[in-house]
């Protein structure tokens, strides 16, 4: 899957260039601006299966020949993932710089790094949660009767000996007993199935009526079968969740979300659901070449991005892959505002 890489760098009018970190209230007469980070959003997409066990499942291999699963489950797994590298202001590092005229002319510069942000790139994230899900209700799949007449023999006393008497008694039929007559329904509909294709009928189907009677087959065997091997509905859930690299963090792995076969896609601190795993390799940043001295004075604070490998895993499993400028993982370096 190919990520949609959008990198949205926001300049402020004149606040490119700083010098101390500022106060709760910038002074007056100063530009403010803030370096970048980088944070990974993720629009993660889910399907859960709702499954109900048919009623006749355990007859499903002796009667269909068939293995059919004879519980219910709820299973959720991804579908779909997004990965969308954002730059936004790292409020954690805002400066201040008094601007001159000869420090104007570099407001224009807007090379990587050498960028201030007054108003970050902030999707509002949205989580959805499974609704209730109904039982199982099989009452209104197949037509046969549950009921069947078995004929057993009745003893009574006549003139002091006992004579049998044959009665028909109602009872109720085994499961096995319907399970077996369901399995007879559906292989007598696939005959009628291929009598008709065939034209082994007495009556004639051509056009829509051939097509409206092989419907009504599909539809009666489709309701039969999931007496044996059950049937399943499928929701689908989004949500968006985002990664901020940490510099000093030794482990650049992070848990980005997890995936709960009962609750759906969970945050990453809950542990009832399967991690999946965001991996972040640095390729080093190259120290500068040439002479020169340390800057001094009037200069502006900047970061130069690592460009990072970024890896999302289930932990075992590669899901998706691609290289970002991650800029808190840079390094930060400086700028002369003035020649003086």
């Amino acid at each position: 899957m190919r990520i949609n890489r959008t990198l949205t760098i926001m300049l402020a009018a004149a606040a490119m260039f700083p010098a101390v970190k500022s106060a709760a209230q910038d002074p007056m007469g100063t530009v403010s601006y803030a370096l970048p980070q980088t944070t990974i959003t993720l629009e993660v997409e889910a399907v859960r299966e709702n499954f109900y066990a048919g009623p006749y499942a355990k007859f499903a291999q002796k009667y269909l020949g068939v293995d059919a699963r004879q519980e219910d489950q709820q299973t959720c797994t991804l579908s779909a993932v997004k990965m969308t590298p954002v730059i936004e202001a790292d409020q954690s590092n805002r400066y201040f710089v008094t601007p001159d005229k000869n420090s104007m002319s570099f407001l224009s510069l807007t090379s990587q790094g050498l960028i201030a942000v007054n108003d970050g790139s902030f999707g509002n994230g949205s989580q959805w949660r499974f609704a209730s899900q109904a039982g199982a209700d099989f009452s209104d799949k197949g037509v046969s009767s549950n009921l069947t007449s078995e004929a057993t023999t009745l003893f009574r006393g006549v003139d002091g000996n006992r004579v049998g008497v044959q009665q028909n008694m109602v009872v109720q039929k085994s499961l096995e007993q319907r399970a077996q007559e369901a399995a007879e329904m559906i292989f007598e509909l696939r005959k009628k199935r291929v009598q008709i294709v065939t034209g082994d009928t007495d009556a004639t189907y051509s056009g829509e009526a051939m097509g409206a009677a092989l419907s009504e087959i599909a539809a009666l065997e489709k309701e039969y079968m999931s007496m044996f091997i059950g049937y399943s509905d499928f929701q689908t859930q989004k949500l968006k969740c985002d990664v901020v690299p940490e510099k000093d963090r030794k482990s650049q792995t992070y848990v980005a979300f997890r995936i709960s076969d009962t609750d759906g896609i969970v945050s990453a601190d809950n542990v009832s659901g399967k991690p999946y795993l965001i991996e972040l390799t640095p390729q080093p940043v190259s120290p500068a070449s040439g002479r020169g001295t340390a800057a001094k004075g009037n200069v502006a604070v900047y970061r130069i991005p690592a460009i990072c490998s970024v890896k999302l895993t289930d932990g075992v499993n590669p899901i998706l892959q691609d290289r970002v400028a991650v800029y808190q993982l840079g390094v930060e370096s400086y700028f002369p505002l003035s020649s003086k």
